[in-house]
């Protein structure tokens, strides 16, 4: 499946901390992933789909991030998506904060193009093993043909494995790499997309 969601959303390596507000009840919860139409969390409260909750977090060095939420699905036990109730100025926090983490690597976000080529993975941000679920579904059930490294801002020893495994099982082209990639890509010749047929 292609992407097809309104915004795109950025993952982290670990989950971040929040609190959620429901019923007057307050709980600790773990961001899992953000964009600017909604998250996913991890919470031990007891949530129903159609059920506004309040949410604080930051992301990473952020101004706090405050608003409402309508829970829009139960993933997995204790696991919810939730759409925002945001306006102007708390979408203009949640930009800020994602072009943030994005620029310094801290987040990244993978997403699918369909290209008069064939299909296409761009990576923007960090490449790490927390992406490794998103990675894979574009490579093993989308079918991607190639993948552009140019807006990567860090990329570790799993993000490279990740791209390996993409080149040697599933004979996927590396498009562009980006200055922190060049700089970590291993300088052997059976690594490099360039002698790929």
């Amino acid at each position: 499946m292609l992407e097809k969601r309104r915004h795109q959303r950025i993952r982290f390596d670990e989950p971040l901390p929040m609190r959620i507000g429901h019923h007057g009840a307050r709980a600790a919860g773990a961001l899992e992933n953000l964009s600017l139409g909604g998250l996913m969390f991890r919470t031990g409260l007891p949530l129903s789909v159609g059920e506004t909750i309040g949410c604080e977090f930051r992301v990473f060095a952020s101004p706090l991030i405050d608003l409402a939420a309508v829970v829009a699905s139960r993933v997995g036990a204790g696991l919810y998506g939730a759409r925002f109730q945001a306006g102007p100025m708390s979408r203009h926090l949640i930009d800020d904060a994602i072009n943030d983490a994005i620029d310094q690597g801290k987040a990244g976000i993978v997403s699918l193009h369909e290209l008069p080529g064939g299909r296409v993975m761009r990576v923007t941000g960090a490449l790490t093993a927390g992406h490794r679920n998103d990675f894979m579904h574009g490579v093993e059930r989308v079918g991607v043909v190639e993948i552009d490294l140019a807006g990567v801002t860090l990329i570790d020893a799993a993000g490279l494995a990740l791209c390996r495994l993409a080149i040697d099982r599933f004979d996927v082209r590396i498009a562009r790499r980006s200055p922190c990639v060049e700089a970590a890509w291993p300088p052997s010749d059976a690594f490099d997309p360039a002698h790929r047929p």
